[in-house]
């Protein structure tokens, strides 16, 4: 961490205080935990321009700028204990870090941020079999002297463990984006709070490139180039104990080409600063940083030293012949922390800002590059939305009509077929009917000729029964006047 002179340097405004960073243009300033501060250099140039509308032209800016007076003033006044209040308040308030570590499982990414911040978080190993990639975030409070720090590490666990790597990368692009969405969100509310806002905002993005000294993967490539515009990535190796200083350097080398060939855009270290511009431009000299992380301690000499111990040697973690540890410690806390929370601030949310407030209809100027204030494009955009409203009311309208239509036209026809059907089956019942009334009267009248002849049978029965007695009893009657 910066020391108390250094710290005075570097803060500016109250956390958050930024006159172009608010929604919709508004020129107040609005102040959270998790916006860039400006230093004291930059702040006396941010209240000249306050009073210039974001949306006025560059023809109306250069005349206000030259009716701007430069006066002496008779006395002390007092203003020159600004910078001495906005540090003041900045370390009352505190400062928030997020960290985002991206690297396949066991790369050693847990191991560095304990000896970044040379303390132990609380980490559990990632198995190597998870079915997809998840981003694991943990929150800490962290002090040194009289400054806090909310640092959040967010993990990704099962980076490049599985076999299907294609969506890899999607899971951290829409973290990002949702830490943007819902600092956004936050802005945009009536009632807003963005002086205690957690701000989750990913500030830099330390990617653990595997020393395999040849090249990068697709994975890496893919992934780096989705997150370049929209997080500050500084690209880093690995376990760089493992290869020898020469494929070392080749390989950096090698590292950068292909970042270049492939236009992945990295962090690079201002230099426009001129109390850290020389150390800066030598710094971007060591990209990739080749990292070793230990917090381990091994006496060297007099005194004991994070280091790893191997069977022919050992590898000090703070050494700079033996890793670029301590340049990155330096590059990423010491010197350009504030840099990485305000180029998060006022490029990448910018970005993402812009973008979703175009996708919301709101634009700087109209036809005819005409200036549009919040009022006047509230109105076009009701305007334009009312007429697509009726419009396509008038469509549905139209369709409805249509489907109805087509609808009854249908159900006639089906009604014509039902009718049609109804007649035939009528039709048909009644020759059915017709013919059984028919057959009707034919039983009848075979019924009625079976009777009379069963009746005429009956009749000659009983005659010829009435016959063959009287026979029988003449019979009778002769034979027994035989035997008298």
């Amino acid at each position: 961490m910066a020391a108390p002179d250094e710290a005075r340097h570097l803060a500016g405004p109250p956390h958050g205080c930024s006159y172009a960073g608010t929604a919709l243009g508004d020129p107040r300033p609005s102040c959270s935990p998790g916006a860039p501060l400006h230093c004291p250099r930059s702040f006396h140039m941010v209240q000249k321009s306050a009073c210039i509308s974001p949306q006025v032209s560059d023809c109306d800016t250069q005349t206000r700028k030259e009716n701007i007076r430069a006066l002496n003033m008779c006395g002390h006044v007092g203003f020159e204990s600004l910078p001495d209040q906005l540090v003041d308040r900045s370390i009352q308030q505190g400062f928030c870090f997020n960290i985002l570590c991206v690297g396949e499982t066991g790369i050693g990414k847990s191991t560095l941020i304990n000896t970044l911040f040379n303390t132990s978080f609380e980490e559990h190993e990632s198995s190597h079999f998870c079915p997809n990639v998840r981003l694991k975030a943990q929150t800490y409070e962290l002090q040194e002297s009289n400054v806090r720090l909310k640092l959040t590490v967010v993990n990704t666990v099962g980076f490049g463990d599985q076999i299907n790597k294609e969506e890899s990368y999607q899971p951290i692009v829409d973290y990002i984006d949702a830490q943007f969405e819902a600092y956004l969100q936050e802005e945009l509310k009536i009632k807003r709070s963005l002086f205690s806002y957690h701000d989750s905002r990913i500030h830099v993005c330390l990617y653990f490139i595997a020393p395999t000294g040849h090249s990068l993967r697709t994975l890496d490539l893919l992934t780096m180039k989705s997150l370049d515009s929209k997080v500050n990535i500084i690209p880093l190796i690995a376990k760089a104990d493992t290869i020898s200083k020469t494929e070392l350097q080749k390989f950096k080398v090698k590292l950068m080409s292909e970042l270049v060939c492939n236009g992945v855009q990295i962090y690079q270290f201002p230099t426009d600063d001129d109390t850290t511009a020389k150390i800066n431009a030598s710094m971007n000299g060591y990209l990739p940083f080749a990292v070793v992380g230990s917090m381990d301690e091994v006496k060297v000499g007099n005194k004991m030293v994070k280091a790893r111990q191997y069977p022919w040697g050992i590898v000090q973690v703070e050494n700079e012949n033996h890793c670029d540890f301590v340049k990155l410690r330096e590059m990423l806390i010491c010197t350009n922390m504030e840099d990485l929370r305000e180029q998060t601030h006022a490029r990448h949310y910018e970005l993402y800002r812009r973008c979703k407030l175009e996708e919301m209809g709101f634009n700087d100027f109209g036809p005819e590059n005409k200036i549009l204030s919040l009022q006047e494009t509230y109105e076009a955009k009701r305007h334009e939305f009312s007429g697509e409203r009726q419009r396509k009311e008038e469509e549905m309208k139209q369709t409805f009509v249509q489907r109805v239509k087509e609808k009854e036209a249908i159900l006639k026809e089906a009604e014509r077929e039902l009718q049609a059907k109804f007649e035939h089956l009528k039709r048909s019942h009644q020759e059915e009917r017709m013919r059984l009334e028919e057959k009707r009267r034919i039983l009848e009248e075979e019924t009625i000729a079976f009777s009379k002849k069963k009746a005429t049978s009956e009749i000659f029965q009983n005659q010829s029964f009435m016959t063959s007695a009287t026979s029988m009893r003449k019979e009778k009657d002769r034979k027994n006047s035989n035997y008298m």
